[in-house]
């Protein structure tokens, strides 16, 4: 608890003037409170029992003043709690998303997507209560208790004394139920994570669980998740419960030895009515704000465990880092020197070299694992070799160059399409300076503005979640349109014409001819047809690259490539 003070407090601390005011709005209260009991006295001594008439006419104005403040103090606490909270908030999502994007690609295939999503919105929200509820709160109510317990001590410290030295006892079975709360706050937190997860991948794989069936093994999985949830919750709610029985029981005590006391006080003449009515009536107000803090402290724990788990996130540093150089020539030239690379204790390169010029075409064929796509995966830097380098224009390690200037230079286009929720003509000209008239040369080169000219808002037409409105082949051209308006110094296409059929594939190879004199092509093929014009190509087999060559060259010398070209027909 002491930890997510000094580590939110700075947050309140770029907020003085709203923290000002609440504060302000948080002493209101706390006067208010206390002056609430120090009416009761008048009332009683001499109201009732002087009939002092100026006072009975004076009281009730007093009375509304005192709530009429309370009242405005507390508007004013919430309302600028709320807005610092509310911002704050907003920040640390900004941040822990800016954050999350420039992780190393591992870190997302490590951590299960619906993982990420629920830290980024369940476990902020929870964070957003100690910001907007559970610091004020414990601030205005620790005014509260100040303000009290200074009055209970000048109104009668022989009564305030057994009172102060009951309620302290409550601080040990409270930090017991405080440590349970934030075991099962970390398990309902975690147990959320899983069930968010389970939720993603039941609508993510829909068509999967329909095609076979499955709805019922996908649901009970899911009760599973959800049976989890609902234990550790209960718990919480069982130890939250708890809390306010032992503050009850603990307070009653106290409050019945101060009446024993005050009344044998009054009864002995040493002590007024109204003056034991006061102070009872402002011990029973300070056991409130006491009953308060001692579930807000309770509650916290939940708040505790999800500032963890967000710096956890936080504190993930990816290892991919930008270089300090700005690449702003041409690349010309691409070199891939003796370069490994090893996931764990897996090795899927070993020693591969290769060189290829502006202008020229090189494609990677192989089994699947054979290391093709790693390959292609270093030079955009999703991985750093573990051995070797790649060079660019025979000067810059790409290590070097700033991740902007390597990437505004590279068009990466997947067998696995990556469609936006937002118009055709904004999906193309994704990241770069949007031109009207390019995107629509972008896509009349990928041969895409046959099935868009006939969409009713045509470029304008807005694409839903993954470009689900279009089929496989369409959304293949919308990517390869994208790679197209980008103008790259190298075109990387892996497996990118896996989904047209050969008609649509025939025209992209013409296409992708024409574009051929302008950069360096680099194709992960699938199909004979794609790569028998390329002016290398390197056949790779566990990790190795054991055949290169054109393509006729291959067919009479290499075996590995003659199994291929079987199977790439």
């Amino acid at each position: 608890m002491k930890n997510l003070f000094k580590q939110y407090l700075p947050y309140l601390m770029g907020y003085k003037r709203q923290f000002i005011f609440a504060i302000i709005g948080m002493f209101a209260v706390a006067i208010g409170t206390a002056g609430t009991a120090q009416i009761i006295k008048p009332v009683l001594d001499d109201v009732f029992v002087a009939k002092d008439a100026t006072m009975l006419g004076i009281i009730p104005f007093l009375l509304i003043a005192v709530f009429t403040l309370k009242g405005i103090g507390q508007y004013i606490q919430t309302y600028y709690m709320s807005y610092i909270g509310l911002d704050v908030v907003r920040k640390l999502r900004n941040n822990l998303v800016s954050h999350l994007t420039h992780q190393d690609i591992q870190f997302f295939k490590t951590m299960h997507t619906g993982e990420i999503l629920s830290r980024v919105t369940n476990d902020i929200t929870r964070i957003q209560t100690v910001v907007t509820n559970m610091i004020p709160n414990i601030i205005r109510e620790s005014l509260t208790i100040l303000a009290l317990t200074i009055y209970v001590i000048y109104e009668s410290p022989k009564l305030a004394f057994y009172f102060l030295i009951i309620m302290p006892l409550a601080l040990y079975p409270l930090s017991r139920l405080a440590k349970k709360m934030k075991k099962y706050s970390k398990l309902s937190q975690e147990s959320t994570s899983d069930m968010t997860s389970r939720l993603g991948e039941i609508f993510s794989n829909i068509e999967v669980i329909k095609a076979n069936s499955t709805q019922e093994l996908e649901s009970c999985k899911f009760e599973k998740e959800n049976q989890n949830v609902f234990k550790y919750l209960l718990k919480q709610v069982k130890i939250n419960a708890l809390t306010s029985p032992i503050m009850e029981i603990l307070g009653s005590v106290a409050i019945g030895l101060v009446i024993y006391i005050g009344g044998t006080e009054v009864i002995e003449g040493r002590m007024s009515v109204g003056a034991f009515f006061a102070f009872a009536t402002a011990l029973f107000m300070l056991y409130t704000p006491i009953k308060k803090i001692s579930k807000l402290y309770n509650q916290s724990q939940d708040a505790v465990v999800a500032h963890e788990r967000m710096f956890e996130l936080l504190n993930q540093q990816p290892t991919i880092i930008s270089g300090q150089k700005e690449l702003k020539e041409p690349i010309r030239h691409l070199s891939i020197m003796n370069t490994s690379l090893s996931y764990g204790d897996k090795i899927v390169l070993n020693s591969v070299s290769a060189g290829v010029d502006h202008g020229e075409s090189i494609a990677l064929v192989g089994d699947s694992g054979a290391g093709k796509s790693s390959l292609v995966n270093m030079i955009v830097r999703f991985y750093d070799p573990s051995e070797g380098e790649i060079v660019v224009n025979e000067r810059y390690n790409i290590k070097d160059l700033t991740l902007k200037s390597l990437h505004q230079k590279v068009a990466y286009v997947t067998q696995q399409v990556y469609i936006f929720n937002d118009t055709i003509a904004q999906n193309v000209a994704y990241g770069q300076i949007f031109n009207k008239k390019r995107v629509r040369d972008a896509l009349k080169k990928a041969y895409a503005l046959e099935f868009v000219d006939k969409l009713d808002k045509g470029m304008d037409t807005i694409l839903s979640e993954n470009g689900k409105n279009l089929s496989g082949g369409q959304r293949q051209r919308i990517a390869l349109a994208r790679a197209i308006y980008k103008a790259p110094d190298i075109l990387i296409l892996d497996e990118a014409t896996s989904a047209l059929d050969n008609k649509s594939e025939a025209l992209i190879q013409q296409a992708l001819e024409a574009l051929k004199p302008h950069m360096i092509t680099i194709t992960v093929a699938h199909r004979l047809s794609t790569i028998e014009n390329a002016d290398a190509i390197l056949v790779f087999k566990e990790g190795k690259i054991v055949c290169r060559g054109q393509h006729q060259d291959l067919i009479n010398d290499c075996s590995e490539y003659q199994k291929l070209a079987k199977i790439l027909k």
